[in-house]
């Protein structure tokens, strides 16, 4: 019941924040209640990507994406996550989620998010995304276009630049430099 309740508490917020920008930034807060919270007391790993749905909903609304995703009946699927937690988050403690687009390649859309309690990241996570429509992938830049963004995607970190050459199969994989090569 708890996440419904925070959903609904992100639409309802968001018709009255600001507009955001492809390249806004989102940020949304929250507490640790007793039922985000794991065997250990502190909040539970998979409660983290929970609250990274709602602000990637809170981008989607903001910008109007959610316009064109209904209009044309798209998906906002995920591909792959990265994510690094860095601090405990305990009961009650109060929470900032940061969600920004990083940028796109041809297929992806990558997403930033950051959970910062008391001024300190807890965890930070990276995500991809792809929008699928019924006759196949939606190009990010597509999206970008349609909320009125021309430019081309920021430069991506050259480790999520690298993210897509991961994902081929290991038979395909570069040979591997031995030692002393």
């Amino acid at each position: 019941m708890n996440l419904w309740l925070r959903l609904l508490g992100v639409f309802i917020a968001a018709l009255f924040r600001p507009r955001l920008g492809w390249l806004g930034e989102s940020r949304l807060r929250f507490r640790v209640m007793p039922h985000d919270l794991d065997i250990n007391i502190h909040m539970n790993n998979a409660r983290y990507m929970a609250l990274m749905d709602l602000g990637r909903l809170d981008l989607i609304l903001r910008s109007g994406l959610w316009r064109p995703l209904l209009r044309q009946r798209w998906q906002a699927v995920l591909g792959a996550a990265v994510v690094r937690f860095r601090r405990p988050l305990r009961p009650f403690q109060a929470l900032a989620l940061t969600s920004r687009v990083l940028g796109w390649d041809e297929k992806w859309l990558y997403i930033e998010h950051r959970i910062e309690a008391g001024g300190t990241l807890a965890c930070q996570a990276v995500v991809r995304a792809a929008f699928v429509a019924p006759h196949g992938l939606v190009p990010p830049a597509r999206l970008a276009a349609l909320l009125g963004h021309s430019a081309p995607s920021p430069e991506l970190p050259p480790w999520v630049a690298s993210w897509p050459a991961m994902d081929r199969p290991q038979d395909q994989q570069p040979p591997q430099m031995a030692a002393g090569e």
